[in-house]
């Protein structure tokens, strides 16, 4: 762990959107900035929580947009002040009736639809300003980052944009980049910014496994009035004074790219922090040409609202090989430590670990711990010789996983996956890629994924969301894979491949499954697991949905999507292949309540009080046009009259 302190810079401007918000409201990704989850509504309980049915549905239209990819609508809807916010992959913008689902305005960005890598929008943010009369034009706003890099003013009002927002009313994110994207797909946003006393702080999604020198993941903060950029923070240090310098080793280390936060941010408004989830430098799965810990890559990063500098910093990779991103969105909370109060920041990661640390320092609550990891065998390749380890929390995904642990529904799909298994290099996790190949669990998928952490701080417990599937990574050297590519039979169907130039390697890519099409893995597949926050033990693990077309129970499902959690006592989810959401007790893990979705809710739900008195539950059922189907509907379920 490193964590140089800098002047902790604090300051006590309101956080005008919060501040307003009713009890009922969700006026943020996280419900709070700090990425809580939690509502206090307790209208929908475990008494009555089995008597849920659909209160109404919105349709976006874009269902129906003839599209040469996979769309995905993983948006959050937002309520304030009697109104619902949302947004979709193709930019639109879109206000409803809480109550009905009936719309009240539309204001279409026109995103073009081009290939674009992760083709999603997770919703938008709202920011009021204090200094703006009370009905004023643009006193609430609301900010969205689309796909294509644009940063949007909007009047939460009537949807028309803010004329003294940058050119228009937006700002282009793609001026000013340290390495420009090659390509308009290379450089996207897919997560709503985080808002700070004032500042929009914004990431990226970059195509980061294509070359060295990949698009840079620079973090910004914008005036929220005028879009006018304040700060940058490059997580690749240009600056040899700053320490993490010496950790980019060779002559083009410090052009690498990628290293970007392309999840949601977290935000402390009390101490004008932000909390900045890093991914893995480009390329992820060589790096040869960026040798060193890579420090500020794969890390939690604090940062002054303020000025963009680095308050701490926790690094949760070293020298990432796996495309291990920090892909979970940091979660705020307070939790009781000796009988004191601490105020901490979780992290959730595709390692399957969860890291607590405190908010103020970067030191761990809970114990961790550098262990030695496996060598690399590949040439040019210096793999870092330790990894951080949490020993105060038990990973919640497996780190081992032995050829005869190999599992089908058939004999004949055992038989091939221990076959399959048993030629791989595994060392458990953090064994690099390898030549001949190498077993990776959990997979670039997860372990914890970017559905992220809900946390009820009174009963202490964080409800997280993981997969337990198996994958392959090879890396194939280019001269052999040009001679070679067009033998038949040589690429694996079902693989990825990706070029990764200006290294050596082409990179080969697949999830372990047997004939049949099962994983691999043992079920369960997916599961989702509470952590008692007073002591790190797992108070409950169960299995997530299923992939068994009977619906059989307990063998869980690939999830994508995240948790949230009321004062009720319920574990709302959907995130699963088999199409439905869920509510579980938040004390036992027992599910209370389910219902079929039109498409996977590949998203996270949220919660609110309608003015009619009723609580709402509403998730977007938008699918991604592959295994979890193909929708664009807003769901919202109720209790009866």
């Amino acid at each position: 762990m490193r964590h140089p302190l800098l002047a902790l810079m604090c300051f006590a401007i309101a956080q005008p959107a919060a501040s307003q918000s009713a009890a009922g409201d969700w006026p943020a990704y996280g419900r709070d900035r700090g990425g809580e989850r939690f509502s206090p509504l307790t209208r929908i309980n475990r008494g009555n929580v089995s008597r849920l049915a659909v209160a109404w549905e919105y349709s976006t239209g874009e269902a129906a947009v003839r599209m040469t990819q996979s769309v995905s609508f993983e948006a959050t809807p937002l309520v304030l002040g009697g109104t619902m916010y949302l947004s979709t992959p193709l930019g639109k913008v879109i206000a409803l009736e809480p109550e009905t689902g009936k719309e009240r305005w539309v204001t279409d960005l026109a995103v073009k639809p081009i290939s674009y890598g992760d083709f999603t929008n997770r919703g938008v943010s709202l920011w009021a300003d204090p200094s703006a009369r009370a009905g004023a034009p643009c006193a609430v706003r609301v900010i969205v980052a689309t796909v294509d890099a644009r940063l949007t003013a909007l009047d939460a009002k009537d949807g028309r944009r803010c004329p003294g927002f940058g050119e228009n009313g937006t700002v282009d994110l793609r001026r000013s980049l340290r390495n420009p994207p090659f390509e308009m797909e290379e450089y996207e946003v897919t997560s709503p910014p985080a808002i700070v006393n004032g500042m929009i702080v914004v990431g990226s999604a970059v195509a980061d496994n294509n070359r060295t020198n990949a698009a840079s993941g620079e973090v910004r903060g914008y005036d929220a009035r005028t879009g006018a950029l304040r700060w940058t923070w490059d997580s690749v240090p240009q600056d040899s004074t700053d320490p993490g310098w010496r950790t980019w080793i060779g002559p083009e280390a410090h052009r690498t790219g990628g290293a970007n936060a392309w999840s949601v941010l977290a935000a402390d408004t009390a101490r004008g922090l932000v909390f900045v989830p890093t991914g893995a430098a480009s390329p992820d799965y060589y790096g040869g040409e960026r040798k060193g810990e890579n420090r500020y890559a794969n890390s939690i990063v604090a940062l002054s609202a303020v000025t963009g500098k680095i308050v701490w910093h926790f690094q949760t990779v070293h020298h990432d090989l796996w495309d291990y991103d920090n892909a979970a969105p940091p979660a705020l909370t307070t939790i009781l430590r000796g009988g004191r109060r601490v105020p901490v920041v979780l992290q959730a990661t595709k390692t399957g670990m969860l890291y607590v640390l405190d908010r103020e320092t970067g030191v761990p609550v809970f114990p961790v711990e550098e262990r030695a990891v496996p060598a690399s065998t590949v040439p040019g390749e210096e793999a870092w010789p330790t990894q951080p380890f949490t020993t105060g929390i038990v990973p919640l995904s497996p780190h081992r996983f032995a050829p005869d642990q190999a599992w089908g529904p058939t004999p004949a799909d055992q038989a091939f996956c221990r076959e399959r298994v048993g030629k791989l290099r595994n060392e458990g996790i953090f064994t690099p890629p390898s030549l001949e190949g190498t077993l990776v669990l959990p997979s670039n998928i997860g372990g914890a994924h970017w559905g992220g952490v809900a946390v009820d701080s009174e009963r202490q417990l964080a409800i997280v969301p993981v997969n337990r599937i198996l994958a392959e990574v090879q890396l194939i050297p280019r001269e052999e894979y040009q001679r070679r590519r067009n033998e038949s039979g040589y690429r694996l169907e079902g693989s990825q491949y990706t070029n990764m130039r200006g290294t050596p390697y082409v990179m080969r890519r697949s999830i372990l499954f047997g004939p049949s099409g099962a994983p691999c893995s043992p079920p369960p597949f997916g599961s989702l697991v509470a952590v008692d926050l007073s002591n790190g033990a797992i108070k409950w693990d169960v299995p997530l949905g299923t992939v068994a077309a009977d619906g059989a129970p307990g063998l869980g499902s690939p999830n994508l999507g995240g948790p949230i959690v009321t004062a009720g006592g319920i574990v709302f989810i959907a995130a699963t292949l088999d199409r439905k959401i869920r509510g579980y007790d938040v004390e036992t893990g027992q599910e209370l309540w389910s219902a079929p979705l039109p498409a996977g809710g590949k998203a996270t739900p949220m919660t609110y009080l309608g003015a009619d008195g009723r609580q709402y539950v509403v998730i977007a059922a938008g699918g991604d046009g592959g295994r979890f189907g193909k929708s664009d509907r807003v769901v919202a379920f109720a209790l009866g009259r």
